[in-house]
């Protein structure tokens, strides 16, 4: 799995990273969850916890050395150490992951580009652009261009009315995929580990974007996936992060408050 694979990286050229490095807090918001390290760094991941009965709830409440008021001073290597698992805690590791990654492409050769949407770096122009997930910021800006509009969703009631003209069911992703000149897919295919599968149904030759302050991960494996350019976030004020996330700020608030939108581009292309 990508996040397997991208841990491993991390693990293996930046060990120093994880075994000096500690969690300096936790908060884990409505919308997003936001880590922050003892080097300064500060990377979020989409929360997204989805329905979880009250049975689930009580098998998970307890968390060992990671449960909730413990997880601030831990080792970041002890965090992905730690067997037992929680959907809470996956977020948290995610989360962590691109806080570390967040230092490393600060200090790093890949090609960066600030203040900017990858929909603004790729030619829409009469191509067929197919959405992974109700984006709403992104069903909105492609339906006003010429470009022919797909979106792939599981829950056709999460897109507006205005856009149901371009829904397809999930399950038809490989045909939408073979009409697809551009394919954009959520970041919270990470959160809910779908992604690998999307990408084994995507034919060579797509252009495909991976949008998200969740996909704010080193981008090595991504690339090695197939993905063309990722939409990331970078911290710039976690103080405001955390207090947006405190309450209740989803994406486009981050961006209002201590975030910026930066694209990663794969120069193997």
């Amino acid at each position: 799995m990508i996040l397997n694979e991208t841990f491993e990286l991390l693990k293996t050229k930046y060990k120093t990273q994880f075994e000096t490095t500690t969690i300096t807090r936790v908060n884990i918001g409505l919308f997003f969850t936001a880590v922050q390290l003892s080097n300064g760094y500060c990377g979020v991941a989409g929360t997204n916890l989805g329905f979880i009965n009250s049975s689930v709830q009580k098998r998970e409440k307890e968390f060992g050395i990671f449960s909730p008021g413990k997880i601030s001073g831990q080792k970041l290597l002890d965090l992905f150490s730690f067997t037992e698992g929680s959907k809470i805690l996956d977020i948290v590791r995610l989360a962590a992951l691109n806080a570390v990654s967040a230092e490393l492409i600060a200090n790093s050769n890949y090609t960066v580009i600030e203040d900017k949407d990858p929909i603004e770096l790729v030619d829409l122009n009469n191509k067929t652009v197919c959405i992974v997930g109700a984006f709403y910021s992104y069903m909105r800006n492609i339906a006003n261009t010429n470009a022919k509009l797909v979106i792939l969703e599981l829950n056709k009631n999460a897109i507006p009315d205005e856009f149901q003209q371009y829904y397809m069911p999930a399950e038809e992703a490989p045909s939408a995929f073979s009409i697809s000149d551009i394919i954009i897919i959520t970041g919270s295919t990470l959160v809910n580990n779908t992604l690998d599968n999307i990408l084994t149904s995507i034919p060579e030759n797509k252009k495909v974007i991976v949008v998200g302050p969740t996909a704010s991960l080193i981008p090595d494996i991504l690339f090695r996936h197939g993905i063309s350019i990722i939409g990331s976030t970078r911290i710039i004020d976690a103080n405001k992060v955390f207090n947006t996330i405190s309450e209740g700020g989803a994406g486009y608030h981050l961006f209002h408050n201590g975030a910026q939108k930066i694209c990663l581009l794969n120069d193997l292309e």
